[in-house]
């Protein structure tokens, strides 16, 4: 049909429109056929030529959301009489066209989500008959606000949704005739310009979702405004006060919630006659709430997650049309009397989870049928002692949450007909309830979405759950049996069954293969015996997220995993498996957990775990894995494993060979250059329409103490090699990675220096290299360290002086014992200074020597040397004296003999210190036994301008004379 069917279509175009040249409205009504049928298929200047000829004085052209594609045409261009062009909701992908500026007559400018994309012309916000620019709803466009004339007719912009940033001009309270100004979720950031309070017509402000600081301009004078929208910026400081101004008095939207406000609520914020919604939720407002007016109009109430205080004002409750209320994560103090809110008839969701208030309920039956229906009640962390009565007659309720409390004894059985069928959220878990009242759930009436018991004490065999739940969490129980076989009747519709932390018996049942859209399950923790079926891992599934952790599973892991895998999460830590890891786990392209640490494994190191990119966390620690740890060969040359790993760990395995210094070039994700700059945490949203998040946990080893991670963020960094038999020098390549947390290559056969490289590793918090053969020196470079709190270098053969900057005076004597040459404090052994004249002692620092006297030292000499010499004069005249000191010098050395320094006994030898001089002490020859010791083995030094005694090992030499 080709090129004839194109040509027709055109002339169809062209003849079919009635009035012809003298048109000058089109709209989508007269489009008709044609723009359903045909204008999707033509390019952009076919039906732009078409328009063109036809419609010459063509003034209105109004199109929205009739199909058309390919872009704008340049033969648009050619109708300069346009004042109105409408194209929303069109597929048009295309640049805004430069001609647009020369459509001096141009009133209306409708391009609202049309796939736009590049740079909006700003020369267009100048034209001065526009009064209407909405180009909403293109994330692809850019741009930016131009300065803004006294002439501009501007009545409406809406850049909302699209890629508009900057900063917003001064002059834009030029626009007199502004009323419409909605530039949410762009990219402006900067301060709100005073003179936006200039725009006297304003009457909707949207500037939500971008990234505006500082203050919110005082208010300067009256306006029309109805609704005020600044959230979700970044805007500090306290709230303007100036509500009183008459212009506010058509307020009926004031919301500002997540920013960074302070101080207390203005009262005059209560008290506008016509303020409806108020929503001030995620900021840091403090204080006390002020009173309400009997006459306020307020239905919607949101100051969660505040710092507000004190009690709550009893004139909220004369707010009679409220509906929305939520006070929750505050400090209010005092009770909250439930029975307080019979008077709000219209009450539909309440929120005081957190408050800080205690929630009480009268004991007057007579009232409960006459509380408002509500559909949403949270009443987390309010003290409660027994689930309220009044909701035995709620019938339209949705969504109740009683979990965090101190509720005790029995679940009761009328609560699960609470809604008569609406109930699609129940939470009752935190508590202390010990049993569900009756056999078994009664599910004729009500069937729940979600059903969270976790956290209580509930005992006895495990209750069948309402009829296809979404999430079902019975964790952290004490339920004792085996898990039953008909459960997967019940989860025809299941995403998340989580059974973890109970004390469940017996085998894992196949049938829990039939629940085919589970994407969690967790049967961590508890004492399951037999293999693990087959099914979980294979085609009849497809989990996201396996957890079997700590239970006492036996037999190998199913070698036989599904092709089109969508596991994220593989956590079989902690129970007797054993033989060969399934190479099938390669089809897991989304795995970023693998965690199969603790169990009996029998294979070599699975290299071919590195073409998953996704992996985050690899753990195999303390199974029977061997042989050397390699990355998988490229036959490109290239590699690229492990590039998103962030935690390592194959510590207690028989791995053996040099450490790989690729594999540590190849963690990307350990190098600062790469690290994330948002905290989030490894973990899987499995109810995507909630905020249903499942945390993944794992257990690390910290100084030889184990810890269990439940929130593992992803900033988190650690390699642990631990416990094998590596051998060959520590690589220089780890010093790349800079983002590393904890990095522990402890009793291994590692040897050779400690690389100085490790001195990069600047967020460092765990360093052990203990029990190896590290030889050298501590290098320098370790006290950059300066977020190091554990450091175990034990139980090597470390030399030399403890280094004593940054951390390490912060060390314990246990981080450096076993090293026999190493010295310094935190060690008892002092360390011996460099002596000048050895030939080790150039290459080390030389103690400087003072050339100035220090008196206290010369006269303490003279001292000594005075009262040395009259002891020696006097035995050199004395001959009996003489004998007499020589025989009480033998009987004291006998007797000192084991501890002292001082004696050795040489024979005839001639006595020397270690430098093979014969200085620094005198030698006293017994004429009987002509036997010669070293008295005064020790030899004054000056270090650091402090004169020392040092004492010199001595040995003997044989006298020749």
């Amino acid at each position: 049909m080709g090129k004839a069917w194109e040509s027709h279509t055109s002339e169809s175009f062209k003849l079919g429109i009635p009035g012809a040249s003298t048109h000058r409205h089109l709209s989508s009504q007269q489009f008709g056929f044609f723009g359903s049928v045909f204008v999707w298929r033509c390019c952009g200047e076919e039906w732009c030529g078409a328009l063109a000829r036809s419609t010459p004085e063509l003034q209105e052209l109004s199109l929205e959301a009739c199909s058309l594609s390919g872009g704008i045409g340049i033969s648009l261009s050619k109708l300069p009489s346009l004042s109105v062009i409408d194209l929303e909701g069109n597929s048009l992908n295309t640049t805004v066209p430069d001609f647009f500026v020369n459509f001096t007559s141009l009133s209306v400018l409708r391009l609202g989500y049309c796939g736009l994309e590049g740079f909006f012309p700003k020369d267009i916000f100048q034209l001065k008959n526009l009064t209407i620019v909405d180009v909403s709803i293109n994330p692809m466009l850019s741009g930016s606000l131009p300065d803004f004339t006294m002439e501009s007719a501007l009545e409406s912009l809406v850049l909302s949704h699209s890629n508009f940033s900057g900063l917003l001009p001064d002059t834009i309270g030029n626009l007199k005739s502004l009323k419409i100004l909605d530039l949410s979720n762009c990219h402006f950031y900067g301060k709100i310009p005073y003179s936006i309070w200039n725009l006297t017509q304003l009457m909707r402000l949207d500037l939500s979702s971008n990234n505006l600081t500082g203050l919110i301009p005082s208010f300067q004078s009256p306006s029309s405004v109805v609704e005020i929208i600044i959230a979700q910026n970044q805007i500090s400081g306290p709230t303007p006060t100036a509500y009183e101004a008459r212009g506010f008095q058509k307020l009926t939207e004031f919301v500002l919630h997540s920013n960074s406000l302070s101080g207390p609520i203005p009262e005059t914020l209560f008290n506008l006659p016509q303020l409806q919604t108020l929503l001030l939720w995620q900021n840091h407002l403090s204080g006390q709430l002020p009173e309400f007016s009997e006459a306020s109009l307020l239905n919607n109430i949101d100051l969660s997650n505040n710092q507000l205080q004190g009690k709550i004002p009893m004139s909220l409750f004369r707010v009679s049309g409220l509906k929305i209320l939520s006070l929750a994560n505050n400090y209010f103090t005092g009770f909250f009397q439930l029975n307080s809110i019979l008077v709000l008839k219209n009450l539909s969701y309440l929120d005081l989870s957190d408050s800080g208030l205690s929630c009480l309920e009268e004991d007057d039956s007579s009232s409960f049928s006459s509380f408002p229906k509500i559909a949403t009640l949270k009443l987390v962390g309010c003290n409660l002692t027994k689930i309220p009565l009044f909701l035995m007659f709620q019938d339209q309720i949705t969504a109740l949450d009683l979990s965090n409390n101190s509720i005790t004894g029995n679940i009761p059985r009328w609560i699960w007909s609470v809604g008569k069928g609406n109930l699609i959220n129940l939470n009752l878990s935190c508590n202390f309830f010990t049993s569900v009242e009756g056999p078994s759930f009664n599910f004729s009436i009500a069937s729940s979405m979600v059903l969270d018991l976790h956290s209580n004490k509930l005992q006895g065999p495990i209750p069948l759950p309402p009829p296809n739940p979404i999430v079902l969490d019975y964790s952290d129980n004490k339920f004792s049996s085996s898990i039953p076989n008909n459960l997967s009747l019940y989860l025809n519709f299941t995403l998340f069954l989580s059974l973890a932390r109970n004390n469940l018996s017996g085998e894992i049942p196949y049938s829990l293969c039939n629940a085919t859209f589970l994407s969690v399950l967790d049967l961590s923790n508890n004492g399951l015996t037999g293999a693990i079926p087959p099914c979980l891992m294979g085609n009849g599934m497809d989990l996201n997220v396996l957890n079997l952790r700590m239970n006492q599973l036996q037999g190998s892991i199913p070698q036989q995993i599904r092709e089109k895998c969508n596991f994220q999460t593989i956590n079989l830590n902690g129970n007797r498996l054993e033989g060969r890891l399934p190479r099938s786990l390669v089809n897991c392209h989304s795995l970023e957990v693998l965690d199969l640490g603790n169990n009996e494994l029998t294979d070599t190191f699975p290299n071919w775990l590195g073409n998953i990119s996704s992996l985050l966390i690899l753990i195999l620690r303390s199974n029977k894995l061997y042989g050397p740890v390699s990355l998988p060969t490229n036959i490109h040359g290239k590699n690229f494993s492990f590039q998103e790993l962030q935690i390592f760990d194959i510590s207690s395995n028989n791995f053996s060979g040099n450490l790989c210094a690729e594999c540590f070039c190849n963690f990307k994700a350990m190098m600062s250059s790469n690290k994330d700059s948002v905290q989030s945490a490894v973990g899987f949203y499995y109810f995507k329409f909630n905020t249903n998040y499942y945390h993944d946990m794992i257990t690390i080893t910290i100084k030889g103490f184990q810890m269990n991670l439940q929130k593992i963020l992803n900033i988190y960094k650690s390699i642990d090699f631990s416990n094998n038999n590596f051998d060959g020098e520590i690589p220089a390549s780890i010093g790349n990675l800079d983002s590393l947390y904890l990095l522990n290559l402890s009793r291994n056969a590692l040897k050779g220096p400690i690389p100085r490289q490790l001195g990069y590793l600047t967020q460092l918090e765990s360093l052990d290299l203990s029990e190896n053969h590290l030889d050298g020196e501590i290098p320098m470079e370790l006290t950059n360290l300066t977020f190091l709190s554990v450091l175990n270098l034990a139980y090597n053969n470390l030399v030399g002086t403890i280094p004593e900057g940054g951390q390490f005076p912060t060390f314990s004597n246990a981080s450096f014992e076993g090293n026999e040459d190493l010295c310094g404090n935190p060690l008892t052994i002092p360390c011996r200074k460099p002596n000048a004249e050895s030939p080790s002692a150039s290459n080390k620092p030389v103690s400087r020597v003072s050339t100035e006297p220090s008196w206290e030292y010369i006269f303490t000499g003279m001292g000594f040397g005075g009262g040395l010499a009259m002891l020696i004069g006097s035995l050199m005249v004395w001959e009996e004296g003489r004998k007499w000191h020589y025989n009480w010098i033998d009987d004291m050395l006998e007797t000192l003999a084991p501890f002292s320094r001082l004696r050795n006994t040489c024979g005839d030898g001639r006595v020397s210190d270690v430098e093979g001089r014969e200085d620094g002490y005198e030698e006293m020859i017994d004429a009987g036994t002509r036997r010669k010791f070293c008295v005064y083995c020790t030899k004054l030094v000056f270090f650091e301008d402090v004169m020392k005694i040092q004492y010199i090992s001595c040995e003997c030499h044989l006298d020749e004379r």
